[in-house]
């Protein structure tokens, strides 16, 4: 898919984790998490991102998860032409030097994700000002495959570089980007930031879960974001606009803003242990960005009762 056919689908794009075995990527589980994600009817896969400990991944592991995520991504959709396959988007460029930059960018575009995604803060590392992020942002996807849809994410490391109407604005008169993954947290500034992209085919996904319903009701296109590692098809169930305005779609948005809660307790240690205890997707809970020692059994009885509430939502709200 290029830029002549690419369009965000709408949805729940999970920000992925990365299994490991021995310290080493565990790809059997990451073929089998996608998988997962498939069969929870996610949208989209947002690999190689800061979930996915992409600070701590060398260059040609995440290039390795991308090529298993996208590879993976499209044997599902051939298996069942019936379903709109899923969209991966991709990013993965850590370094501060703009060579290193360009060289990790195009190693992930060339394993042909869907959308190649800048991260904000990579470009004027200084936070000098917006024009300055512009010209760098200009001068680096000069760089980069013509053909090849981009977004920009607003990772919160190793700092948070919120996009600006005037960077927003920029990106949208580009014709290059459509996925903004908004770490904003602010549904008034996500109102604003919709407008700015009006007329154009940037689309914004949201990774707040608090703010996620408001938002879905004023046009943000979907959730791209932590707990979809959790109950992804609550978050899909949110999202259907024809009952974004019912009392349950308004009930389950309180328990996803309190579950999202979650995420604090050693992620993605925990991630993993929910997903290795109640999914049935064996790997470790080992990561290289958390210390899962820290991983208590305080905070898997959370986990836990997570899981069971979750499941309960549903039953009671929808039956099952």
């Amino acid at each position: 898919m290029r830029m002549d056919s690419f369009l965000a689908k709408t949805g729940v794009y999970p920000t992925m984790i990365t299994p490991y075995k021995k310290s080493e990527i565990d790809f059997e589980s990451v073929k089998k998490l996608v998988e997962w994600y498939w069969n929870k009817g996610c949208d989209g896969i947002f690999a190689a991102c800061q979930s996915s400990e992409i600070m701590f991944l060398s260059l040609d592991e995440r290039v390795k998860l991308t090529r298993a995520v996208v590879t993976k991504a499209k044997e599902l959709a051939l298996k069942d032409p019936s379903r709109v396959p899923m969209q991966v988007v991709a990013s993965g460029h850590v370094s501060d030097s703009f060579e290193d930059q360009v060289i990790e960018l195009n190693a992930i575009a060339a394993e042909k994700p869907d959308a190649l995604i800048l991260i904000s803060n990579r470009m004027d590392i200084e936070n000098t000002c917006e024009d300055q992020w512009i010209a760098d942002t200009e001068k680096l996807i000069a760089q980069l495959p013509m053909d090849m849809p981009l977004g920009i994410y607003e990772c919160p490391k190793p700092y948070k570089r919120l996009l600006t109407e005037k960077m927003i604005k920029w990106c949208a008169d580009s014709g290059r980007f459509y996925f903004i993954k908004d770490t904003c947290c602010d549904a008034a500034l996500i109102r604003r930031r919709l407008k700015w992209c009006e007329g154009s085919n940037l689309k914004i996904f949201n990774a707040n879960a608090q703010t996620m319903l408001e938002t879905a009701k004023d046009g943000c296109y979907g959730y791209c974001g932590v707990m979809a590692n959790f109950h992804p098809s609550l978050y899909s169930r949110l999202l259907r606009k024809e009952t974004l305005n019912d009392q349950k779609t308004s009930l389950l948005q309180d328990f996803l803003g309190l579950a999202a809660t979650i995420e604090n307790l050693t992620y993605p240690c925990c991630a993993k242990y929910y997903l290795n205890k109640h999914e049935g997707i064996a790997m470790e809970y080992t990561s290289r960005s958390a210390d899962a020692g820290n991983l208590t059994d305080y905070q898997k009885n959370c986990v836990d009762q997570l899981a069971e509430l979750a499941n309960n939502i549903e039953t009671l709200l929808y039956g099952g």
